[in-house]
């Protein structure tokens, strides 16, 4: 476990360094670019563009949590059966419209700011998390199942005992895709107004000021690469011991 854990931790403690040290590299960013004034980033703080990005995330992310589950639950029912076609194709659409096209639709409606890149974000992660719930619910086998029912077992009680702690390793894993996937999309967020870690990055573009967006970058990829591997260790945890890793 310590082993499995280490990664982890050097990986998030490297994060949180740069995430707290950056505003004080400016003599690194002035060496490496001199002609660059400042070579740090400071309209807002490194931190709080991280809070507002793992913010923005989380509430995109958590309503396609809810709203892939509920959706994977209701299609896997007998009453659900002839809706399967249509919610992997407005889950398919979601996913592939680009998120630049949902932004500049969403804004008129929405205004500048978080709401917009928040209804992107949930779209576009929404696939993910659908298809793996589906899976995860349509793997459990039928002789479990009906020996639930034999030991009188209401359908809501197989569905919250049996179908859903055994379908939790592979819906995780959609989730850990469409969360991993929202953070870097959420950069383009920055394009209508929203403060997240790709705010440097645009304003370095559009400055031509390299370290920005080297900022950014660096901070954005790092995030991502945590939260992979906080999730890839929890997967580990859900999974039923025996199982093929």
């Amino acid at each position: 476990m310590r082993a499995a854990l280490n990664p982890l931790l050097w990986v998030g403690v490297l994060f949180a360094a740069l995430l707290l040290a950056m505003p004080h590299a400016q003599g690194v960013f002035h060496w490496a670019f001199p002609a660059v004034e400042p070579p740090v980033y400071a309209r807002t703080s490194f931190v709080a563009l991280f809070l507002s990005h793992a913010t923005i995330v989380a509430v995109a992310s958590l309503a396609a949590i809810a709203t892939g589950i509920a959706a994977a639950i209701f299609v896997t029912r007998p009453a659900g059966h002839d809706f399967r076609a249509i919610a992997d194709a407005l889950a398919t659409i979601g996913q592939t419209f680009p998120p630049a096209a949902v932004l500049a639709l969403a804004v008129p409606a929405l205004g500048f700011g978080a709401r917009p890149t928040v209804v992107a974000l949930f779209l576009y992660g929404l696939l993910p998390i659908l298809q793996n719930a589906i899976a995860g619910i349509e793997t459990v086998p039928g002789s479990v199942r009906d020996a639930a029912a034999g030991m009188g077992m209401t359908a809501w009680q197989i569905l919250a005992r049996i179908e859903l702690p055994l379908a939790a390793p592979v819906i995780l894993a959609g989730v850990r895709v469409s969360v991993t996937i929202g953070i870097g999309t959420a950069t383009i967020g920055s394009t209508v107004g929203a403060l997240t870690l790709g705010t440097p990055i645009l304003d370095g573009l559009a400055a031509n000021k390299v370290p920005f967006v080297l900022q950014g970058a660096v901070l954005v990829a790092l995030f991502a690469v945590v939260t992979d591997m906080a999730f890839a260790r929890l997967e580990q945890w859900l999974r039923p011991p025996g199982a093929a890793r």
